[in-house]
């Protein structure tokens, strides 16, 4: 896959999408956002691919925001669009059915905060900073930041955040929660792709209802999530992974050998 904004790797069962903006700070504009949609909906219909790492190019910008450019020249109508259009965009890595594991190399701010957002998991290095900074333009974050981020560090953290602008340094984030490690810089692809491998030595159907049964859930009750959970918990036993799994817990194998049906 070959794209003018990303860089996509894959190695093994691993993808890396790499935003490659270095100019503009890895912002992000509508040409980064048709490919990020592509690119994720290409790597979510492969099979091989079990996880994938998003992050920004160079050791200073995950990604720096929106196309401010962009953005002024929206009205009422047009904007409403664009934010839709952009919820959709990051919907789709939400509910990839994969975990997305964002490795936040520098400044999140913005839009890129709202993207790291949506990943599954997020690492930082050191120099990692995450803000919502939108209200500072006269504008309010339309890619899900005023619904995901207060879901994450709660609805009090979350109004300091958006209504002041200040940012939140990689280790206010990690004990807040909204990261899940903070790692040097050097060590940062390093440790997110330890992590992805792990995640790929399980069962890529008990992950994907997995995902399933958390990201909807948290939309639901208490009762309707449970309700889920089961559903779920019946369609993985029903897979020929679990037979796998449980028969190589019984023969005492150290690593059963997934097959994804």
């Amino acid at each position: 896959m070959e794209y003018e904004n990303l860089l996509v790797s894959i190695d093994g069962k691993v993808a890396t999408i790499t935003i490659n903006r270095p100019a503009k700070a890895n912002a992000l504009n509508a040409d980064v956002m048709m490919d990020l949609e592509s690119a994720f909906t290409k790597l979510g219909e492969n099979n091989e691919v079990r996880v994938v790492i998003l992050t920004g190019f160079g050791d200073k910008f995950f990604v720096a925001g929106a196309d401010i450019k962009e953005i002024a020249t929206l009205n009422a109508t047009t904007g409403a669009y664009f934010a839709k259009k952009g919820q959709g965009i990051l919907s789709v890595i939400e509910n990839l059915g994969k975990p997305v594991i964002a490795a936040v190399n520098g400044f999140a701010l913005g839009g890129g905060c709202e993207l790291a957002l949506a990943c599954t998991i997020r690492i930082a290095s050191k120099n990692a900073k995450f803000g919502l900074p939108e209200l500072g333009l006269g504008v309010i974050p339309g890619f899900g930041g005023t619904q995901r981020l207060s879901r994450i560090i709660g609805k009090g953290r979350s109004f300091e955040y958006m209504l002041t602008g200040d940012m939140i340094a990689a280790d206010e984030a990690y004990i807040m929660g909204l990261a899940n490690k903070v790692v040097e810089q050097e060590n940062l692809m390093k440790t997110a792709v330890t992590m992805a491998q792990k995640m790929c030595a399980n069962a890529p159907l008990a992950i994907k209802y997995c995902l399933e049964a958390v990201n909807s859930g948290l939309n639901v009750g208490l009762e309707e999530g449970l309700k889920l959970e089961s559903d779920l918990f019946g369609l993985t036993c029903a897979t020929g992974d679990m037979k796998i799994g449980m028969q190589a817990f019984i023969d005492k194998k150290d690593k059963p050998d997934f097959k994804g049906e």
